[in-house]
């Protein structure tokens, strides 16, 4: 169940998500934590497994992008495993720095490499809680491709 609703049905289509994850200092580690269960659960909602649905990538940020829990569009192909790859994850906190991972998602995680695919929608989702403390004006510019 998600927050007090409860969704009955996987979404089945084809959709290239990304999760950008804000670590900051200020989330504190008991939100991180309840920021995961929200993923992990609203993964399991989603059509991953199929193989031609839904393809699930993530990075968390604080000062700077944390390059080693980051997982790319084709890294994982089953709800279990982006469940696990999200369970694993360790609060890193420090400033926020939302331009800096804005611009890695763009960058690095919307390629072909990566596992962006061409011919299905791109969607990018920052779960943060709040503005950017570190380059604040960047952001908005990070966000126009």
């Amino acid at each position: 169940m998600l927050g007090t609703r409860q969704i009955y049905n996987r979404t089945e289509c084809a959709v290239d998500v990304i999760f950008v994850l804000d670590e900051s200092w200020s989330v504190l580690p008991k939100n991180f934590e309840l920021s995961k269960s929200f993923l992990s659960e609203l993964v399991g909602r989603l059509d991953v497994d199929s193989g031609n649905g839904t393809r699930v990538g993530l990075v968390c940020y604080s000062d700077d992008v944390d390059h080693t829990e980051a997982f790319n569009l084709n890294e994982h192909s089953s709800v279990a495993s982006v469940q696990s790859a999200i369970s694993s994850l360790t609060y890193s906190p420090g400033m926020t720095h939302t331009a800096a991972a804005l611009r890695y998602v763009r960058e690095k995680m919307l390629t072909s490499a990566a596992g962006d695919r061409a011919d299905v929608p791109n969607l990018v989702i920052v779960m943060t809680d709040g503005d950017s403390t570190v380059n604040e004006n960047d952001t908005k510019v990070c966000t126009q491709g």
